[in-house]
């Protein structure tokens, strides 16, 4: 029975992030044009969706005349998905941005779409496995198998994992030293004054603050785990192991909903090892 429970709750939530996830999308791109940019190597993204915003990735105009994600900049894309009703969505963005997809099939049997047409010879490889890095028991070794990464990138995902902290450790273990973890994430209301604001939008914080803290239990039970009120951006920035953390705050108010999702954008560098 739980198991058909979950089977069901996680349909429902990807036919409904379908119509959600174009309106985030409204919201956050202009944030996520000025960090994407600096995705490039061998890249993991945990979480994310359908990946929709693949195509804000650095592109070029292919052969055929095709506008692909440039195979120079991101050499391979690791796409880490709890969610297999989420696979089909996922698939098709990835071809439709000049990727060749394949699968794991240690942890996707069952939930694999066909290519749509026949990759370019020179297209980067676009993995897709299933699964999360809130347990360091419990990653999949496809991802292992393929660390270091270059960039590790988290968009709208950290809300949902079971443990924040522990994930944003992993990320750092699976980065190579010098990788970028970049980062949008919805975060509770920061604190009136906060210098890493830079568009306040003269929202009352402190009473959105209280709204998100009282809509939370309600909202992740609906929202597949998802919590409003999470402070992800002091989270990764307190980890140990980063030379350097970079992020700014905003407040939107584009809508009600806005309101309770400010957001939390930047990059954080892993440490270079240091040598005795």
């Amino acid at each position: 029975m739980t198991n058909i429970f979950a089977t069901a709750y996680d349909w429902i939530f990807s036919a409904g992030w379908t119509i959600e996830s174009k309106r985030n999308n409204r919201k956050v791109d202009v944030y996520r044009k000025a960090i994407w940019p600096d995705i490039q190597g061998k890249v993991l993204e945990l979480g994310p969706g359908y990946a929709e915003s693949l195509r804000h990735l650095t592109h070029m105009t292919a052969t055929d005349g095709a506008y692909v994600v440039d195979p120079g900049v991101v050499h391979s894309y690791t796409a880490l998905e709890p969610n297999p009703y989420m696979f089909g969505g996922l698939h098709k963005n990835a071809e439709e941005n000049g990727f060749r997809v394949a699968y794991d099939d240690a942890t996707t049997a069952g939930h694999q779409s066909t290519a749509a047409a026949a990759p370019r010879d020179n297209a980067p490889q676009f993995t897709i496995v299933r699964g999360a890095l809130d347990d360091s028991n419990c990653i999949p070794q496809a991802i292992l198998d393929e660390a270091p990464y270059d960039t590790i990138l988290t968009s709208f995902s950290l809300c949902t994992a079971r443990d924040p902290k522990a994930t944003v450790d992993n990320i750092i273990r699976l980065l190579r030293p010098g990788g970028a973890h970049v980062f949008i994430e919805h975060v509770r209301q920061p604190p009136p004054g906060d210098e890493r604001v830079i568009e306040d939008n003269n929202v009352n914080a402190v009473l959105w603050g209280k709204i998100q803290d009282w809509l939370t239990p309600a909202w992740s039970f609906i929202g597949h785990g998802c919590h409003l009120n999470r402070c992800t951006g002091e989270t990764i920035a307190s980890a140990k192991g980063w030379e350097r953390v970079e992020y700014k705050n905003v407040r939107p108010v584009i809508d009600l909903q806005s309101r309770i999702m400010p957001l939390s954008f930047g990059k954080a560098i892993k440490a270079e090892v240091t040598t005795a």
